[in-house]
């Protein structure tokens, strides 16, 4: 097991220089949100855009996006059902992030279908929420794109097709193997855990608590890491995400020690201020 320290920290989050630009820091393109589950993609794009996401556009119901932007202005948003406007998004952008708030239906079933098929080599996709469940059916092949996967042990075990025992690195090793070489899983729980395909060792958090369970958490979680994977590349996809899973309980842990309960858009607030005294420490 490796350690997240500072010294991780600060090689990722590191400061701006003075003339890049939004284009810079990632074209984020978000999908989720169906009915019921408006809130999950609002978290997830609130968390994108305060982890310093460029450009963040968001396909969700079109019943969602004036909730939206009431909450975050600064998204883009479009009707998930628009095939046009989804086709031309699909092409622009850098990281995808497909789930939050997607129902096992047939749309959704369509909606990763369409996204499966759509992705380049270059692009980095992140599955999450109901699109787990979808890919877990195993009706599509593993796209070819940067894969991360932020299933619980659960959702893990239906995409891997292995039962995981936690302390059993001979079963961990096998449900890895599932996998193309490479894709990341954050595999969600109590001591949240990060892994590759393909590697032998992995991180595990030694922050956070029973104050983030309360739903949104992992919409947010989804959203950081999106927005950290289309930034920071003078260090690698996996660090990344490590970097951005390990933020989302260590902010939560800090407002604990004033609060019974964190809430998830509380986490995204404080991201902007934890980022900056981070980037300032490694200088």
């Amino acid at each position: 097991m490796k350690v997240i320290d500072q010294t991780l920290l600060e090689k990722v989050i590191v400061e701006r220089p003075r003339h890049s630009h939004k284009g810079d820091y990632g074209r984020l393109l978000l999908l989720g949100g169906t009915y019921p589950y408006g809130g999950a993609i609002i978290m997830s794009a609130i968390a994108a855009v305060k982890s310093g996401a460029g450009l963040v556009t968001v396909g969700t119901d079109k019943e969602n996006i004036p909730a939206l932007h009431s909450h975050l202005p600064e998204a883009m948003a479009f009707s998930i059902k628009d095939k046009a406007l989804l086709k031309e998004q699909l092409e622009k952008a850098e990281v995808i992030l497909l789930g939050p708030g997607s129902r096992e239906n047939v749309f959704g079933e369509e909606l990763v279908n369409r996204v499966f098929y759509s992705l380049r080599e270059e692009q980095i996709l992140i599955v999450d929420g109901g699109a787990l469940g979808i890919l877990a059916k195993g009706h599509l092949p593993f796209p070819s794109s940067q894969l991360i996967l932020t299933p619980h042990q659960r959702e893990w075990e239906r995409l891997s097709g292995i039962v995981l025992e936690h302390q059993n690195t001979e079963t961990t090793s096998r449900a890895l193997s599932a996998f193309p070489q490479g894709t990341i899983l954050v595999e969600k729980g109590p001591a949240t855990r990060i892994w590759q395909a393909g590697q032998s060792e992995y991180y595990q958090l030694q922050v956070g608590g029973p104050y983030q369970a309360t739903g949104g958490m992992g919409d947010t979680l989804a959203g950081m890491i999106a927005g950290f994977a289309g930034q920071f590349h003078q260090v690698s996809l996996y660090e990344r995400v490590v970097v951005a899973t390990h933020l989302h309980s260590a902010i939560a842990q800090e407002l604990a020690q004033e609060n019974y309960l964190v809430l998830p858009t509380e986490i995204s607030k404080e991201l902007p201020k934890t980022m900056k005294k981070i980037s300032q420490k490694g200088n």
